[in-house]
């Protein structure tokens, strides 16, 4: 046509990667219909379609014609440049796993999501241990294809958090490890076990999703561009800067579902925060899961379970809950940072939650080596628990068949709970510098500035930047410990009186 021009090579890269897009997000549209509103007998089909069309999408983003583009596009900005090192890594790592293993995997584990809960509803181990076996070893032909050189779950742990490796996570491990296990014990000495009892009951659900949805607006996630539902193990997901997805689940300890609503919802922020600009682009969302983790845990823990936060919020609990006794400010503060070894690591407190992971890594590790089989797992598991938390979960149900990760064949992912725990009190000691006292704030719902400043510092930035280059960027440093574990302490110093060890 007259005064028309060809488009350049990254144009029509770009063109392809919002293909691809599309392909992923279709599947990432099912996957969260399969888990709040399909019905049980979809599962097969479901299977099918989604297999379909990851392999549509595998084929088509490690074509000759992808990768020609990648190679020959051009940057014409920075954020050109930044798309096309992403862009260059994932199709490194795309283009060394055969599509038929593409195929297998998402067949296999929108399967066996079905045959997760089905299992963890009966208490059937053996029913999902065949399925569990073929998922890791799945998992160690992926890792054979992607290559590594000291262990299989550096190739597997690179896909969620880019540049991770076993030596780096074990380092992590050895730093908090022991002084977790030292407070967990100056805890128990402490004789001190706030009263929970009041939380628990036959709480109306309606009112619960009324009052999490509440908090959850309240905080800053925009129902305009997102909604929230009911799963059987909690997420985030989203498939455009206009459209996340939370979902929360209901059960008889009240406030359950309040912190799965903001651990959800900072996840959900996170994703809001991207640039409109980038959206469906590589560049928009969250760098990784790592620092994912650290704002759904900020939102979760360091906010949610304040002090100023009830202080603002407990009155219409009350209101919203009649039959919730009166409790004072201090009781129900307490009660909500209880620490206390247990069984589900999602109900978990803020010092014991690192345990349970330090158990799912472990874990992972020995089945990728087969130093342990699939069908040891529960005995695993529960020798496991016995050594970090000093309990043996009673039945499979609420041992090794809790999480959901290992049924989409999600193997390299936990050791990001636990990093991102690390960062939140690392941005949270950055985001107080430049606020003041950002529990003043809280106190008087006025969340907009600690918002205002997460989104200046870390959201608007989406994948623009390393993981390592965005934290050093906010921190002036690398992952680092050290205030989590001082801020942890001082305040677990302070609600069971223990005598201080750490500076406040």
């Amino acid at each position: 046509m007259l005064g028309s021009t060809m488009p350049t090579t990254l144009e029509s890269l770009k063109a392809r990667l919002a293909d691809i897009d599309a392909l992923h997000n279709a599947v990432g549209v099912m996957d969260w219909d399969q888990q709040c509103y399909m019905p049980q007998g979809g599962g097969e089909a479901r299977a099918e379609h989604v297999s379909r069309l990851s392999r549509m999408s595998h084929d088509l983003t490690v074509s000759d014609e992808t990768l020609r583009l990648a190679d020959e596009a051009r940057p014409e900005s920075d954020e050109d440049a930044a798309l096309l090192r992403i862009v260059r890594r994932d199709l490194e790592k795309a283009t060394k796993i055969p599509s038929s293993l593409v195929e297998e995997k998402s067949r296999l584990s929108s399967l066996a999501h079905e045959q997760w809960v089905r299992a963890r509803k009966a208490d059937d181990f053996a029913s999902f241990a065949p399925t569990l076996e073929r998922l890791f070893e799945i998992a160690r032909e992926e890792a054979r294809h992607l290559g590594y050189t000291d262990h299989p779950y550096d190739a597997l742990t690179d896909l969620y958090e880019e540049g991770a490796t076993k030596n780096g996570w074990d380092a992590m491990f050895d730093t908090i490890r022991q002084p977790l296990v030292e407070l967990v014990a100056r805890i128990k000495e402490s004789g001190v076990e706030p009263d929970r009892s009041f939380l628990h009951g036959d709480w109306d659900k309606g009112a619960q999703m009324e009052f999490t949805t509440m908090l959850a607006k309240a905080v800053g996630f925009d129902f305009d561009r997102g909604r929230q539902d009911t799963a059987p193990h909690p997420f985030c997901t989203n498939f455009s800067v206009g459209d996340v997805r939370l979902t929360t689940r209901f059960l008889d300890e009240l406030t359950s579902a309040i912190f799965g609503t903001l651990h959800e919802a900072g996840h959900g922020m996170y994703e809001q925060g991207s640039p409109m600009e980038w959206d469906r682009t590589p560049l928009s969302g969250g760098v990784s899961l790592g620092v994912h983790e650290s704002q759904s845990r900020t939102w979760e823990n360091i906010v949610g379970r304040s002090r100023a936060f009830w202080q603002r919020y407990l009155p219409d609990l009350k209101r919203a809950f009649p039959a919730l006794p009166d409790v004072d400010l201090d009781t129900f503060i307490k009660a909500v940072n209880r620490v206390e070894p247990s069984l589900i690591r999602v109900e978990a407190d803020e010092v014991t939650y690192n345990l349970h992971i330090m158990v799912r890594y472990e874990a992972e590790c020995d089945l990728l080596t087969e130093a342990v089989r699939v069908r040891d797992l529960p005995e695993y598991w529960n020798e496991k628990y016995r050594q970090y938390l000093g309990i043996v979960p009673p039945d499979n149900r609420d041992g090794c068949l809790q999480d959901v990760h290992w049924s989409g064949g999600m193997v390299g992912y936990f050791p990001t709970y636990s990093m991102g725990n690390i960062l939140s009190y690392q941005f949270w000691g950055r985001l107080t510098a430049d606020l003041g006292d950002p529990f003043d704030l809280i106190a008087h719902g006025d969340f907009a500035p600690i918002l205002g400043w997460l989104r200046e510092h870390i959201y608007r930035h989406g994948s623009y930047f390393t993981p390592e280059e965005l934290i050093k960027r906010v921190t002036g440093e690398g992952l680092n410990a050290k205030p989590y574990l001082d801020g942890i302490t001082a305040k677990y110093e302070g609600l069971y009186g223990l005598r201080q060890t750490v500076a406040s």
